[in-house]
């Protein structure tokens, strides 16, 4: 693998659930519970799981929306985190973008598209109004939109126009990384093969590297070139998809992808049984041992480490 971009190293944000009583223990939300990955230069990682696994939450400490309860996050071999400076905050921002799930919420609905694209422009002092508007125009075009968009309000687009938008603003700074949070989950199917084809075509172009979250695992096998499966705040695996991609080894992510239809061959359907445990009184040992057929006595006290069992290929499983 090329050097990490992005390197994550037992990641940990706990959110303080409120007390009740003043007799009532203290208890937390563990949204994201030791998670570990890296991302190389120009590569799309995508990363899934069931809702309420901490995926988002993940994507939002990497831009630094929250900060981390623990671990460390590393941008080009550069610790960042709490510690961070506004100004050094502020120049991270140039390299690291966020595209959000709901375009229309992400957009101020009394600006023009105009203003939204040059805003981060002017915070970071890049060059004057003409040269502003030039690269205003230029990313406008980049996404698939006419320059004349620049004079309209949100209200005045479509979803996908909208989302379109979305993606501009991450690209007006010219970042090398670029958060995805389910930017094509509220869009129509034919959109969403139009937003996902810009996406790669913008990857290449520009040589970026994206991690894509979603839950439509359809989506994610098809733009990544690997995938982390999350399950209650951990990682649950990690594999390369294609041609060379190995075969899912971990029983959830194994259930997971057997619901894919696949024309090429036949998959048999794993089905999960039971409910995902709440993050505030999660099992001991391994998360998944609840829903398991194969949970075995050491999965009920032990968690299992993330351990590298081919290229590119980690399961965080006692079978393996």
């Amino acid at each position: 693998m090329t050097e990490a971009l992005i390197e994550v190293h037992s990641l940990v944000k706990h959110y303080p659930v409120p007390r009740r009583g003043l007799l009532e223990e203290k208890l937390v939300l563990r949204a994201v519970d030791g998670v570990s990955f890296r991302i190389a230069e120009g590569e799309i990682f995508g990363l899934v799981g069931e809702s309420g696994c901490g995926k988002s939450t993940t994507g939002q400490l990497l831009v630094q929306l929250v900060k981390q309860t623990q671990g460390d996050i590393f941008f080009q071999g550069r610790r960042i985190g709490a510690k961070l400076s506004g100004s050094e905050l502020r120049r991270l921002r140039r390299d690291i973008q966020i595209v959000f799930q709901d375009p229309y919420s992400s957009l101020n609905p009394k600006k023009t598209i105009g203003w939204t694209l040059e805003e981060p422009l002017i915070v970071h002092r890049i060059g004057d109004r003409r040269t502003r508007r030039t690269i205003v125009a230029e990313t406008l075009e980049q996404v698939g939109l006419d320059p004349s968009y620049a004079s309209r309000y949100p209200h005045e687009l479509s979803g996908g126009q909208r989302q379109r938008v979305g993606i501009a603003a991450a690209l007006v700074l010219s970042p090398r990384f670029i958060v995805i949070d389910e930017a094509v989950s509220a869009l129509d199917v034919s959109v969403q093969a139009q937003i996902l084809n810009l996406l790669k075509e913008l990857q290449q172009r520009r040589g970026l590297t994206y991690l894509f979250i979603s839950h439509d695992l359809n989506v994610v096998e098809y733009i990544s070139d690997r995938i982390g499966v999350m399950y209650l705040g951990r990682m649950a695996e990690i594999f390369t998809t294609g041609a060379e991609g190995a075969e899912p080894l971990h029983p959830y992510t194994r259930a997971l992808f057997s619901s894919i239809p696949d024309v090429r061959k036949a998959r048999e359907r794993v089905p999960l049984q039971g409910e995902v445990p709440s993050p505030i009184h999660p099992p001991a040992g391994c998360a998944f041992h609840p829903r398991c057929p194969f949970a075995m006595d050491q999965c009920r006290s032990l968690v299992p480490e993330l351990k590298s069992v081919g290229p590119g290929h980690e399961v965080s499983c006692h079978l393996y």
